[in-house]
């Protein structure tokens, strides 16, 4: 298993830095990314109002792969409670996200004022939370069979590599095995002559 959060001692602190929890990073980085595309795609609206639609579909689209994506890569390098990570990242982010749209769009768009936090901080929390815990769930069980699958192959692959090669090919049983033929008695007229 491949670990990416290690404790290490800085010598200038005198103490140990702790290790920061999973779900972190992926909250954060989950939150940028939607506060991101939708701060773009409302400056896009801007500009071209009437070519939204596609610019919608695309982010979307990309908001749920990377979601997915991310999730997928975490069960298949067997992160610890992946499940909660990803719960609680995705509730996290919903928040984190909705306050940082709010500040990049009076940032860069329109002069958003402080009157559109608390729909931020309500239905697009809500909203942002379940577009990061849907493909996250479908990710988690397609890397979960990926890891499965792949850990079987290597299995394999490990059981071939060990055992030294057989002159004759083995055979599986057939699950259908022949009938013992026994000797049958026979009848009298099948051993007299017909006359």
């Amino acid at each position: 298993m491949i670990s990416f959060s290690t404790g290490f001692t800085d010598s200038r602190l005198g103490s140990t830095v702790t290790q920061m929890p999973p779900w972190i990073p992926r909250a954060l980085g989950m939150a940028f990314l939607h506060a991101t595309a939708a701060v773009a795609t409302a400056k896009f609206a801007v500009f071209q109002p009437t070519d939204v639609t596609l610019v919608t579909t695309i982010t979307l689209a990309v908001l749920v792969g990377s979601a997915a994506l991310w999730s997928a890569i975490d069960a298949w390098v067997g992160l610890d409670e992946a499940g909660r990570t990803w719960f609680v990242a995705a509730l996290v982010a919903g928040v984190t996200s909705g306050v940082l749209t709010v500040v990049g769009k009076a940032a860069f768009v329109d002069r958003t004022g402080v009157s559109a936090l608390a729909s931020a901080l309500t239905g697009g929390a809500a909203f942002t939370a379940l577009l990061i815990m849907v493909p996250a769930g479908l990710g988690l069980v397609v890397g979960r069979r990926l890891a499965t699958s792949y850990g079987d192959a290597d299995r394999d692959d490990d059981a071939t590599e060990a055992s030294p090669p057989t002159s004759a090919p083995v055979r599986k049983p057939s699950p259908y095995p022949r009938e013992k033929s026994s000797p049958r008695p026979r009848n009298r007229q099948e051993t007299e002559p017909a006359r």
